[in-house]
């Protein structure tokens, strides 16, 4: 009998793109594993925005009533798949309805009650709402970060929830260590 191999979970870590990493979809992403297995991983893309979308445009196509200051919320682009599906990534001060537990203080939810209780202002205290999600096939991610498309490093609430959009790829990149002008998108292999 052969013994399954035992592969190491990078879930409730930061994949950042490598500057060899020229789709359109992830070219200088930060994205959050919030699930990796034998089956595949999932992740949230969390430096993309989308450019005319708010939250109040959600809250309306859902029929939730919202206070005035929430609907100004931005939406972002969570990746390319289930792209009308919302995702919101949070802290985890509260649980809510289906919450997936990423790390001790990150969470992810895609239920009615976490959107109607920030469309009230009762949401969690930090969070990024999100239409769609990043999803690899069984092995493809492994593949990926074989051929050097990704760095990987712990998710950092700090770099999701306060750091301007435009510089949180160069901020999960500088917390590494790495200056990302030093960065090459040829792999090396010892």
């Amino acid at each position: 009998m052969l013994k399954e191999e035992t592969m190491a979970t990078l879930k409730g870590q930061f994949l950042s793109a490598m500057p060899g990493l020229v789709d359109p979809n992830f070219f200088q992403t930060v994205t959050c594993l919030c699930e990796h297995t034998s089956q595949g991983a999932v992740g949230i893309v969390v430096n993309r925005m989308h450019g005319s979308l708010t939250a109040k445009d959600i809250f309306q196509e859902l029929n939730i009533d919202y206070t005035p200051g929430v609907g100004s919320l931005p939406v972002h682009v969570g990746g390319p798949v289930h792209v009308n599906e919302i995702f919101v990534l949070h802290g985890m001060s509260s649980d809510w309805n289906g919450t997936v537990k990423i790390t001790p203080k990150i969470g992810v939810t895609n239920t009615g009650d976490i959107v109607e209780a920030i469309a009230r202002g009762r949401g969690p205290e930090s969070f990024i709402i999100c239409l769609g999600c990043a999803g690899w096939a069984p092995g493809q991610l492994e593949y990926e970060i074989k051929k050097n498309a990704w760095l990987i490093s712990p998710a950092d609430e700090e770099i999701i929830f306060h750091l301007p959009i435009g510089t949180r790829w160069e901020g999960a990149v500088r917390k590494m260590g790495i200056d990302p002008v030093s960065l090459s998108d040829m792999a090396g292999h010892a």
